[in-house]
């Protein structure tokens, strides 16, 4: 360990990424790893037949972002080899925002000054270094008991379906995907032949809720302190979640009740499982039980809004966060209800917590109207499809009307920036808003009319 440990400070040292901050750092590893898996994939014994670098860097790039859109059939375009190659980009990129952070800079012996150690303890909700290295191991422990779990209990589906081997195979793989909001299916339909299988739907949304709600959401539940004693963001996160749930499932069994390419061939318990799938899979996960192309348009803006919201900060899943979207409606109504500073439940949120949010929210808005305005300029294709693949790439989701194989070589580039960003960008945007600078020279107020 201790050569290892001296060859990549020699390699960081001669790289000059160690003065740069950690967000970039990490920004740098992602991409590292993401050219890393691309060659993995270019091998021989990865592929059952030759691949273009682009298609093996654009599915290394979709791996390592946890999304899922993907050019290549895992199924039957893949080996063993290759499907292991990318469950272990799916894992790395997972964990990647969390425990990178952590573990990875004090491997290298990266500098940890004030500036960086206050956005790690913010991006990380926690109070000290120690306890970010004790998070990081609890991330470790849930993992492995989540995956494990998963893994097991969907062989009760996958084995019969497939064989013992492949069976287990397929369970590993999508309990991995899964808990890491990757939407990555060794099955070419997805898992549309399990659309009304009762394991399916019930093991493959606990695992991708669980991953995005977040670690420090699920290591303060598990502590069972109660409902009063968690804290604001806690809070925000569960509520978020729950009605992002019912609003996604209740809408979405409204609008495809009886469209007949999607839920119209089932019966009411079969149209209520899927809607329920279906309704919890757009915010990152990006597994489907139904033809996504097969949606009515209403549907796919609803999956679309969806996507971008995402899931919880500090977990495995995408989008802009469901606590930026809360604080978002909490600073909203308490302008209209004329309040100078915006609180809930007792606590009061912070100017720079809102100034982050609009920050994010501005952000956000023009990197998905730009990836639409590049592909509508560069690609054929009809504008909600166009839409809806660029709002997959932004909250790392991974659905897609089918339109993904159908993208050039330069949409392909733009889908990838769009995904690199979606994963790394808020952690370096957070970065520099986390950083707070004391103004020397204080300016009166202007006058702007807004609105």
């Amino acid at each position: 360990m201790k050569p290892l440990r001296r060859f990549l400070r020699r390699l960081v040292d001669a790289s000059g990424i160690g003065n740069l901050p950690p967000p970039a750092v990490l920004a740098v590893l992602y991409a590292g790893l993401i050219f890393v898996g691309a060659l993995a994939l270019m091998l021989p014994f990865s592929s059952t037949k030759p691949i273009r670098f682009l298609d093996a860097l654009f599915t290394a790039t979709s791996a390592v972002t946890v999304t899922g859109l993907n050019v290549i059939d895992t199924e039957f375009g893949l080996t063993f080899f290759g499907q292991v190659v990318l469950a272990t980009l799916i894992q790395l990129g997972g964990l990647g925002l969390m425990t990178f952070a952590v573990l990875i800079l004090s491997m290298l012996g990266l500098p940890v000054g004030m500036r960086q150690e206050v956005y790690l303890r913010e991006d990380l909700k926690q109070t000290s270094m120690h306890q970010l290295r004790n998070l990081a191991s609890t991330i470790t422990r849930i993992v492995l008991v989540a995956e494990v779990a998963g893994a097991l209990l969907l062989c009760l589906s996958f084995v019969p379906h497939s064989g013992f081997w492949p069976g287990v195979w397929h369970a590993i793989f999508h309990s991995i995907s899964a808990f890491n909001n990757a939407g990555f299916s060794t099955y070419s339909t997805g898992l549309v032949p399990f659309a009304i299988d009762p394991v399916v739907n019930v093991v493959i949304p606990v695992l991708f809720i669980s991953g995005g709600l977040g670690y420090g959401v699920i290591s303060e539940i598990n502590r069972g302190r109660g409902w009063h004693h968690y804290s604001l963001h806690v809070k925000f996160m569960l509520i978020g979640t729950a009605v992002l749930i019912v609003l996604g499932v209740v809408l979405f069994a409204i609008l495809e009740w009886n469209n007949p390419k999607t839920l119209g061939p089932h019966d009411a318990a079969g149209k209520l499982l899927i809607s329920w799938f279906q309704g919890v899979s757009p915010r990152t996960a990006g597994f489907n039980t139904v033809d996504i192309g097969a949606l009515h348009d209403s549907t796919a803006l609803l999956t679309i809004a969806l996507m971008v919201i995402g899931g919880g900060s500090a977990s495995t899943a995408g989008g802009l966060k469901v606590t930026t979207i809360v604080v978002l409606v909490v600073a909203t109504i308490a302008f209209f209800r004329r309040r100078t500073q915006p609180a809930a439940f007792g606590w009061s949120i912070g100017i720079d917590q809102t100034l982050k949010v609009m920050a994010l929210v501005a952000i956000a808005s023009v990197l998905i109207f730009l990836g639409v305005f590049l592909l509508t300029a560069s690609e054929d294709g009809h504008f909600l499809d166009i839409s809806f693949e660029v709002a997959s790439a932004f909250g790392t989701t991974g659905l897609s009307r089918n339109y993904t194989p159908q993208l050039s070589d330069f949409g392909r580039c733009v889908i990838m920036l769009i995904m690199f960003l979606g994963r790394v960008g808020p952690l370096t945007l957070g970065f520099f808003l986390a950083t707070r600078t004391t103004p020397r020279v204080r300016y009166p107020e202007g006058v702007v009319f807004l609105g």
